[in-house]
């Protein structure tokens, strides 16, 4: 088990490792939104305009390593900091054979069907990010939380990491650890991880329960562009994987400031500080950046989920969602009217985390769906 104690990490900065002000923190925001939304900023037609697509993201790729290189030795820290549990409940691993040591958060002292909780991908993400629905439910029935490949306690190693590895992870989890039918609750792009594993595993999954998942934007952006062009991923992603660069650039993602940005545009009031410290420490881990190169790579991305994806889920499902500056629903009220397994609801106002700022009525929420799932 961690360390644990009392720990400040973000109190520990020195103020010279924090990127400089102006010009380049205003480039990294240009950059990193870029890569970090499932968004609509630049519409791509893909079948017509990919190379289009293409030039544009490599040539955002290449300035953000050229202005990374150039400041690494200014600013880049690649330190490793002491990261606690992110949970209230035993922590436990077991061996995937496609990913090696999977850690997970169990509290199984209550009965009933299991619920499993999947958290979303970025440059800070993990088991952390459920937490509120954790202890909303623990004692409750028996809950369960996993850090996904290359986050939180799991193995981080520099391998190949994609849809399917996250997937293929997430049904053993199902098979091996939990052993029964079991309701899955994922939060954005894990959506699409959990309604892949439902498909590979229909017989362990009872009901989804999706939060601003990622896959019903009416317009393609960059990234999913660039998710529909497997080839320029690659090389993007063999761009940004360069040794000395991608540690620069994911350095200056994952500072204290960035960490903040990006979680304050998905608050409507002020993040908890205790999630600002969790995810600056889950960034700041052996082999932190491994999976998020791929994610900032659009390589994680299904194209075209609501076509491709989302239509294969056999189990009830329920999308949870309100304002996200990451993402919009465009698509869902027409998916959800042609898919009678399928629903939609809304709490608002909230903006991509409702069960953070308005835990009990996710809660609600949830408990009503799961009761005639």
């Amino acid at each position: 088990m961690p360390d644990e104690t009392t720990h400040n990490p973000i109190g520990d900065d020195k103020a010279d490792l924090q990127p400089p002000a102006g010009a380049l923190n205003s480039a990294l925001d240009n950059v990193t939104d870029r890569y970090m939304q499932d968004n609509e900023l630049i519409p791509v037609d893909t079948e017509r305009n990919s190379g289009v697509a293409a030039a544009a993201l490599l040539s955002v790729a290449g300035a953000a390593a050229i202005g990374a290189g150039y400041l690494y030795n200014k600013w880049s820290t690649g330190r490793t900091l002491t990261m606690p549990d992110a949970l209230p409940a035993p922590r436990h691993t077991f061996l995937s054979e496609q990913a090696g040591q999977i850690s997970y958060y169990a509290d199984a002292t209550a009965s009933g069907r299991p619920l499993v909780l999947v958290h979303s991908i970025n440059a800070a993400a993990g088991a952390h990010e459920l937490r509120p629905l954790f202890e909303a439910y623990q004692r409750r029935r028996p809950v369960f939380a996993l850090d996904l490949p290359g986050y939180g306690f799991s193995d981080r190693s520099n391998r190949a990491y994609s849809a399917d590895l996250f997937a293929g992870v997430l049904a053993d989890f199902l098979r091996r650890v939990v052993r029964e039918p079991a309701d899955v609750v994922a939060l954005s792009l894990g959506a699409e991880f959990a309604a892949r594993a439902a498909q590979m595993a229909p017989d362990l999954v009872a009901a989804l329960v999706l939060i601003s998942p990622s896959g019903f934007s009416a317009k393609s952006g960059l990234v999913q562009g660039i998710a529909g062009t497997r080839l320029v991923g690659g090389i993007t992603h063999a761009t940004l994987a360069l040794p000395l660069l991608s540690q620069a650039l994911f350095d200056g993602i994952t500072t204290e400031s960035s960490i903040k940005f990006y979680l304050r545009k998905s608050f409507v009031n002020e993040p908890p500080a205790w999630l600002v410290e969790q995810a600056y420490a889950a960034a700041h881990q052996p082999g932190a950046k491994h999976a998020p190169l791929y994610f900032l790579s659009g390589l994680l991305f299904t194209p075209n989920a609501h076509e491709a994806l989302y239509p294969g889920v056999p189990q009830p499902a329920l999308v949870i969602h309100d304002e996200d500056p990451y993402v919009n629903f465009d698509l869902l009220p027409a998916f959800v009217a042609e898919h009678p397994n399928w629903q939609a609801q809304r709490i608002t106002p909230t903006l991509g985390l409702p069960h953070w700022e308005k835990p009990a009525e996710t809660a609600a929420m949830i408990d009503s769906f799961l009761a005639t799932a």
